[in-house]
C-alpha cells in the first residue's frame, strides 16, 4: 500500500503527474513476481507443489513461503533467497521513481518525512507500510470499540491481495448509522457472536465488478446475478477463515447464506472501511452484535435451471446432481465434472429443491453445499439418505464449517470438497465415492 499512498501524496504535492503515478504503480505491480513463479523457475518446487500451496493459502490464511517451509518443500534459507529475488516493494518503487522522474534521493527524503508527518505514521508503522505488512498497519486504519473488526479487515485485505489485486490501499475506518449503495453482497455469522460482513459500492464506478471478475476468473461486463454471486463467494472465503480462527479460540460461529442487494440503504451500527482499488472505490461494511440491516429486499441469486434427465438414461456411474446456492460454484463444478466425463443430470439452488431433484433423477452421486437458504446441506443429506440409504453424497464446504462437516460425515456423507475448488480434489473424490 506504500506505493499507492505515497504516490497519491506526490500527486497532491504536484511532484509527479497522473501519467507518472499510473506508470509507477503498473511497473511496480509487474516487477514483484509471485514467489511460486520464482520457485518453479529455480527448480525448487514443481507447478503441482505450487498449486498445492496456493490451495492451502485459501483455507489457512498463511503466506505462501511459510506454508511451503512447513510442508518441507523448501528450507528457511531457500525462502530467504526467494524473497530477495522477489524484491523489496519499497526499494522497487524508489528505484522506479528516481529513474522515471527528476526527483533526487535527497528530495525524496524530504517528501518522505513530510508524508510521514501528514499521515501520522510512527516509525514502526512507516516500516510496516514500506513492507506492505497489512497486519502491522491495521491498528492505524481500523480503530474500533467492537471486537473482531480488525481481524476481519485483515483477512479481507489479504484475500484481496491473493484473489483480486495488489493495487489497492485503504482509508481510515469510520462508524456509521446509514449507508446508501448501488450494489452490496453480504454474509452473516451467527452463534456466539452476530457479525455481518458486506462489500458494497456506492457509485457505479466498476470496483464491485472488478472484485467479481477477478475472483470468478470470468470477465464480466456488467453487474448481474453472477457478479453478486461471485462477490458473495469472495466474502464467504474470508468469513470461513475467520470462523476457523475463532473456532481455535473456542468460539463457535455459523455462516448463513450470502445475501445480495441493489440500490438500497444499510442501517444500524456498523463500521465502513473504504478500499481504493486502482482508481475505483469499494467499501467494506462490518457490524458486530448490532441491529444491522443490510437492506429490505434481497436480490434472488443462484437460481438453477432444472433440466432433469431421466434416471433411465445410460451413463450409469457417471450421473451427478449439483446442489449449491451459488451459481458460480455450480458452473465451476459442472465444467470440471463434464470435462472429466461425468454427466450433470440436474442443478438445484437449495436443499429443498435438491431433495426433489434427487428423487426425480436418482443420480449416481450428489454434491451438497453445506450453507444454503431454505434448507441447508445437512438437512438435505438426511432426507436424501432416508429416501436412498446408499446415496453417494459429497459435501461442499468452506473453511470454518468443520463442526457441520463432521456432522455430515457422521450422518452418512462419503466425502467432502473444500472451497475454493481444486480440480484434482473434486475428480478424485467423485471417483472414490463411485467405487
Amino acid at each position: 500500500m506504500f506505493c499507492q499512498l505515497f504516490g497519491k501524496y506526490l500527486l497532491e504535492q504536484r511532484a509527479i503527474n497522473d501519467f507518472d503515478y499510473r506508470t509507477l504503480i503498473d511497473e511496480q505491480m509487474s516487477v514483484r513476481v509471485r514467489l511460486g513463479t520464482i520457485a518453479v523457475a529455480d527448480g525448487l518446487m514443481s507447478e503441482e507443489q505450487v498449486e498445492k500451496v496456493n490451495q492451502l493459502q485459501m483455507t489457512q490464511d498463511k503466506r505462501f513461503g511459510d506454508i511451503a517451509v512447513e510442508l518441507g518443500l523448501i528450507t528457511d534459507e531457500q525462502l530467504g533467497a526467494l524473497l530477495k529475488k522477489q524484491g523489496d516493494p519499497y526499494l522497487q518503487f524508489v528505484q522506479l521513481l528516481t529513474d522515471m522522474t527528476d526527483i533526487t534521493v535527497a528530495k525524496l527524503d524530504e517528501y518522505l518525512i513530510d508524508f510521514q508527518k501528514q499521515s501520522g505514521f510512527n516509525e514502526k508503522e512507516m516500516e510496516a507500510l514500506k513492507k506492505d505488512d497489512i497486519d502491522g498497519l491495521l491498528d492505524l486504519f481500523v480503530v474500533s470499540s467492537k471486537p473482531y473488526v480488525s481481524s476481519i479487515v485483515g483477512l479481507f485485505l489479504r484475500n484481496l491481495t491473493r484473489f483480486v489485486s495488489r493495487d489497492f490501499c485503504i482509508e481510515k475506518a469510520y462508524r456509521a448509522k446509514e449507508y446508501e449503495y448501488k450494489y452490496l453482497s453480504s454474509q452473516e455469522l451467527s452463534g456466539d457472536a452476530s457479525i455481518f460482513v458486506a462489500v458494497a459500492e456506492a457509485q457505479d464506478d466498476g470496483a464491485f465488478l472488478q472484485v467479481a471478475s477477478a475472483f470468478s476468473g470470468q470477465e464480466m461486463e456488467a453487474v448481474s446475478e453472477d457478479a453478486y454471486d461471485s462477490v458473495g463467494e469472495f466474502i464467504n472465503v474470508s468469513c470461513g477463515l475467520f470462523a476457523s480462527e475463532m473456532s481455535r479460540k473456542e468460539m463457535n460461529v455459523d455462516m448463513e447464506p450470502p445475501l445480495a442487494f441493489s440500490e438500497q440503504k444499510a442501517s444500524g451500527d456498523f463500521y465502513i472501511v473504504p478500499v481504493v482499488l486502482g482508481d475505483k472505490r469499494i467499501e467494506m461494511l462490518i457490524a458486530v452484535n448490532s441491529d444491522f440491516v443490510a437492506g429490505e429486499s434481497p436480490i434472488k441469486t443462484g437460481s438453477a435451471v432444472h433440466s432433469f434427465v431421466s434416471s433411465a438414461e445410460k451413463d450409469e456411474g457417471k450421473r451427478i446432481l449439483i446442489v449449491d446456492d451459488s451459481r458460480m460454484s455450480r458452473q465451476m463444478l459442472r465444467n470440471i465434472l463434464e470435462k472429466a466425463g461425468f454427466k450433470i443430470v440436474a442443478e438445484a439452488e437449495n436443499g429443498k429443491t435438491g431433495v426433489e431433484a434427487y428423487k426425480k433423477c436418482k443420480p449416481d452421486a450428489v454434491t451438497l453445499d453445506i450453507t444454503m437458504p431454505e434448507m441447508d446441506g445437512i438437512e438435505a443429506l438426511e432426507l436424501i439418505l432416508k429416501d436412498d440409504p446408499d446415496a453417494n453424497a459429497v459435501m461442499i464446504t468452506a473453511a470454518g464449517q468443520q463442526d457441520k462437516l463432521i456432522q455430515a460425515l457422521r450422518i452418512g456423507a462419503k466425502r467432502f470438497i473444500s472451497k475454493p475448488f481444486n480440480e484434482e480434489e473434486i475428480i478424485k473424490n467423485i471417483h472414490e465415492v463411485m467405487e
